[in-house]
């Protein structure tokens, strides 16, 4: 990087600092649909349509008397549970509250093998700003631990479900950590884009698309595009209907892995094998 553009990015970073001290965090979304206990599964697939893992997402609730704590009566709990063909794993427990309106309560992530970058498991604390990285690399372990002054509007592990509470005719901002040794908070618009049409045999119904696109504050917001380390935009298709429902997501699992898409499966019936059973 020549000595000039190296002024000009630092020039830049200055003021995006003085910027987005200005700028307010998103609000709580407000519960419209209540989640209950659900299980799906699911597969995913690289852009040129390719299965590359197949998985499942359940979500239980927990009652008053599974747990001491009253603020944690009626904890949602969700797993999202890939196993990929090639041995890679990845699974992400999601707890949140949704008293009105949803609240994190903690996420943990955890991704190992060759689609992926790098093994590592994070957990986030939303309660009190504790977010835990450990990596592993070249047969060692690394733990980092950090503390963050967390928005109540924090969205780890709970897009999905955010979504199917937002305004479709206008744009949602909540806050995301990046979970990376360094986390930061970085902020998710959430905007309606164009519907599109999909047939289920003789059904037709309609999809409401949302693009979710990363804004990183600060000086790292204004020098990631110059360095080339942009996040790309999510984009995520919903039934729309009194009860929407996920249909497709496009976009990837962590920071460090691909753009893949999830769609919902079914399980395969050998009908052959049972009719001559």
């Amino acid at each position: 990087m020549d000595l000039f553009r190296a002024r000009v990015i630092v020039l830049i970073a200055v003021s995006a600092v003085i910027l987005e001290a200005s700028r307010s965090s998103g609000a709580q979304i407000p519960v419209h649909h209540i989640e209950g206990v659900t299980f799906g599964l699911l597969i995913l697939r690289n852009l040129d349509g390719e299965a590359v893992a197949y998985g499942e997402l359940q979500q239980v609730i927990q009652q008053k008397g599974d747990t001491k704590d009253n603020e944690e009566s009626g904890l949602v709990i969700g797993d999202l549970l890939f196993h990929f063909k090639d041995g890679s794993f990845y699974e992400e427990i999601t707890k949140f509250t949704q008293h009105g309106k949803f609240r994190l309560v903690s996420d943990q992530v955890e991704q190992r093998g060759p689609s992926f970058k790098q093994a590592r498991k994070s957990w986030i604390d939303a309660r009190t700003g504790t977010i835990t990285v450990q990596t592993f690399e070249k047969g060692k372990e690394k733990t980092v631990t950090s503390h963050l002054d967390l928005p109540d509007d924090v969205a780890n592990g709970l897009l999905l479900t955010l979504l199917k509470n937002v305004d479709p005719s206008s744009e949602t901002t909540v806050s995301f950590v990046a979970g990376s040794t360094k986390p930061l908070v970085v902020k998710w618009n959430i905007s309606p884009a164009p519907e599109k049409t999909v047939k289920f045999g003789i059904i037709t119904l309609r999809a409401q698309q949302y693009v979710v696109k990363t804004r990183i504050g600060g000086a790292a917001g204004i020098i990631a595009p110059l360095i080339g380390k942009k996040p790309p935009d999510l984009h995520v298709w919903l039934v729309k209907s009194e009860a929407p429902t996920f249909l497709e997501y496009e976009g990837p699992l962590s920071e460090d892995s691909p753009v893949w898409r999830i769609e919902i499966a079914a399980p395969e019936h050998d009908w052959a094998r049972r009719k001559s059973e």
